[in-house]
């Protein structure tokens, strides 16, 4: 990755490109530190702090750089974008017109992506809304580490004021939204491309040297503890990063012969090529199905705290804290569960089947049509099988971190948020060589 970045950065067209996605880089952590009008940004901060339970709200806050923590313009991020972009591409394999749509190529595909810009800005409308009176609600009163009582969240709630208060606070938040999903596009057509990518490695990125600061802190106060705890845990994202390389590259090739034809005097076909099936096809997105599914209840809690002992609310909330074994169990399965149904809406095996029909084409040793289909759903299915187990294991290790040591749960270097920077680390890489290979190519007049 360094080497290709260093060849990308002698070329001066591909410099410009590299210093605009720097530029807008820094423009976007900027607006991670402007402040919200009528929010204390420190009663915020210290709210978000005790109610780091490694759920969705604490996930949007890595993600957006604990820009949503200190309540900042950049709050929600691309996040709107994101889930908008999920839902769209959902829609697509269940609604005709849109996979209708979808077939019609650029004009289609252009069709969709204003759809999808749509579907963020009512995304955008509905969070900012929703974390608005999450901390109407919930942050009120908030106490710090010692018990002492820091204050509310907004500093006006009622009467004229709390309304004019309301409509600056979500539309800020709605129109930082819609700014980084510009910022992106602007990094897509004049960067490197990625914009949305990009800026989200930015935002996870944001949150490693507070890790890093966390853990020198407990190793300075506790050296006899932490000093092999650090080392430990250091040593083992190493090893969760090339893991994560290896099995985000690895792939399963199914091989396929296509028949010989004789057209006059030309020969054609015989050739011998692969289907290649990911390992990982599904990447990071069961993991934020499971995730949305299992935050309804913490933030069912959060409308409605401080359940009496013993009652069945109580309980209820118990069995799905992220620090018992029930929540990861199901999280899990959850995983699994999600996994294969991304993949069978990625995958259609009969349409793969019938193609090969077509086109002279077929598995060696597997005769054509349904026993084609059944052969390429059985390796799908043990293809999905390993990549689910995999984001099951990469999504829980924060939360066994978390219950083997408490000082630990704050960490954001582990589990999603390294598979996600890994990945764009990756697609990043492709991208700049994709730009060297263009640039390097002598083409056929030299």
């Amino acid at each position: 990755m360094f080497h290709t970045l260093r060849k990308a950065w002698g070329v001066p067209e591909i410099r410009k490109k590299i210093l605009y996605t720097l530029l807008m880089i820094v423009l976007f952590r900027f607006g991670c530190a402007v402040a919200v009008p009528f929010l204390n940004s420190d009663v915020v901060k210290t709210w978000m702090t005790s109610h780091q339970d490694g759920g969705f709200l604490d996930y949007l806050n890595t993600i957006t750089g604990d820009a949503m923590s200190n309540a900042t313009v950049f709050s929600l991020s691309i996040t709107p974008f994101i889930n908008a972009s999920i839902i769209m591409q959902l829609l697509t394999y269940a609604l005709p017109p849109l996979e209708r749509m979808r077939d019609e190529g650029e004009e289609g595909r252009k069709k969709i992506e204003k759809i999808t810009a749509f579907v963020a800005m009512v995304l955008a409308i509905f969070m900012s809304f929703a974390y608005y009176l999450t901390l109407k609600r919930g942050a009120r009163n908030v106490q710090d580490s010692d018990g002492n009582i820091v204050g509310d969240a907004l500093k006006y709630t009622t009467g004229g004021e709390g309304i004019f208060a309301a409509f600056v606070i979500v539309t800020l938040f709605v129109a930082g939204a819609l700014i980084v999903v510009w910022m992106g596009n602007r990094i897509s057509d004049k960067g490197i491309g990625n914009g949305i990518s990009i800026l989200l490695f930015a935002g996870i990125a944001a949150r490693f040297p507070k890790d890093a600061a966390l853990l020198i802190r407990l190793t300075r106060d506790n050296p006899s503890k932490y000093l092999f705890v650090t080392i430990a845990y250091l040593l083992f994202i190493l090893f969760e990063i090339g893991f994560i390389v290896f099995m985000n590259e690895a792939e399963r090739r199914i091989p396929i012969q296509y028949a010989k034809r004789v057209v006059g005097r030309k020969q054609y076909g015989g050739q011998k090529t692969h289907i290649p099936i990911k390992v990982i096809m599904s990447g990071v997105m069961p993991i934020i199905f499971a995730m949305s599914f299992m935050s309804l209840p913490s933030a069912i809690g959060m409308i409605k705290p401080n359940p009496q002992d013993g009652s069945f609310y109580s309980k209820f909330l118990n069995f799905f804290s992220t620090r018992g074994w029930g929540y990861a169990v199901i999280y899990f399965l959850l995983i699994i569960a999600f996994n294969y149904f991304y993949v069978s809406i990625q995958y259609n095996p009969v349409e793969i089947a019938n193609n090969l029909r077509q086109s002279n084409g077929g598995i060696p040793g597997i005769r054509p049509g349904k026993p084609t289909s059944d052969y390429i759903q059985r390796v799908l299915n043990k293809i999905s099988l390993v990549g689910a187990i995999f984001l099951g294991f990469i999504a829980v290790i924060p939360i066994f971190i978390a219950m083997a040591d408490p000082q630990l749960q704050t960490l954001s270097m582990g589990g999603t948020t390294i598979l996600i920077a890994v990945s764009v680390a990756l697609e990043t890489t492709r991208t700049l060589e994709s730009h060297l290979m263009m640039r390097h190519h002598k083409g056929f007049l030299q």
